[in-house]
Parts: structure tokens; sequence; C-alpha cells
């Protein structure tokens, strides 16, 4: 069964409704910042700053980390709303 979550924001300071994803997906899979970064080709920095909201990731970087949590991440944007959803694959 697929789980997924939805974060939604309309703030366009770095990347609220990426903020937290990896934290919460990452603390339930059992990985540090270190651990993501590694699998995901990035540094524990470039993770910290995501998570932080701190930058504004690109779609390849959130590729990178879809395909380091196993996952799949979808995007919808419209001019009312954004919303992120994150869908582990299943094991």
């Amino acid at each position: 069964m697929r789980r997924s979550r939805t974060t939604s924001s309309t703030s366009t300071r770095g990347c609220p409704a990426i903020s937290g994803r990896r934290s919460t997906t990452g603390m339930e899979l059992g990985l540090s910042q270190a651990e993501l970064a590694e699998q995901a080709g990035m540094t524990q920095p470039q993770v910290s700053r995501t998570e932080g909201g701190d930058t504004v990731p690109t779609l390849p970087l959130l590729r990178c980390l879809a395909e380091a949590l196993d996952g799949t991440l979808n995007l919808a944007i419209d001019d009312v709303d954004s919303r992120v959803t994150f869908a582990p694959h299943a094991a």
C-alpha cells in the first residue's frame, strides 16, 4: 500500500513545501542528513539548507532526493496553492 504525504505552501522564500520533508521521511527511513546526502550525491550542508528552507531546490536536485529516498515526489503548483506529495515505493 502506498502512503502519501502532502505539505502545502504559498511562500516564495526558500521552499517551505520541501522544508522538513527530508527530516520526516529521512527519520522514518532511519537516514541521517549525511547518509541521505551520500545517497543523493550531495553534501550534508546542501541537505541541511534544503531541509531548512534556506535554498530553493532545483528539479534535478529534487529528483536526486526522491531517488535517494526510494520514492516519488509530485509537485502541484497553481495560482492559489502549491503541494508536494511524497509516496515511498512499495517494498
